[in-house]
């Protein structure tokens, strides 16, 4: 996917003013991200991303941290000022269009190091081995 329809995606779904606020709150999910998983993973989601989104995967860091929804999205706020309300939605904008950008293969791996209830900010129903029973998704 090119960098102008990630972004107009992110856009549209995330209902920023701009393509510039879009690539902002992007950058800033895709660096909570790249804290949470592992340097070979964040790696492979960059493979799959346009430059300059690529980059914010790619920051030099250490082991992969543990940390559940709430902090990921509280992260996700500080980065861009919003409260952690309006980090879910940007999450949502961000993670939605990133899952339609990348192998579904990639997403599920991300999915798997994620915390299992931040699988409904990729947009679409939860994976088969994450469904609960009985779940109509």
């Amino acid at each position: 996917m090119r960098l102008d329809e990630f972004l107009t995606r992110v856009r549209d779904r995330g209902e920023f003013h701009s393509d510039d606020e879009a690539e902002q709150v992007t950058t800033a999910v895709l660096w909570v991200i790249a804290s949470r998983v592992t340097p070979e993973e964040a790696a492979g989601l960059a493979d799959g991303l346009p430059a300059p989104l690529d980059d914010a995967l790619r920051p030099e860091r250490g082991r992969p941290e543990s940390f559940g929804r709430q902090e990921f999205l509280r992260r996700v706020a500080q980065q861009t000022g919003a409260r952690p309300r309006t980090a879910e939605w940007d999450a949502g904008a961000v993670l939605a269009t990133l899952a339609e950008a990348v192998p579904r293969e990639r997403v599920d791996r991300l999915l798997s190091h994620l915390p299992a209830d931040c699988a409904d900010l990729f947009g679409g129903p939860i994976p088969h081995r994450e469904r609960p029973t009985g779940a109509s998704h």
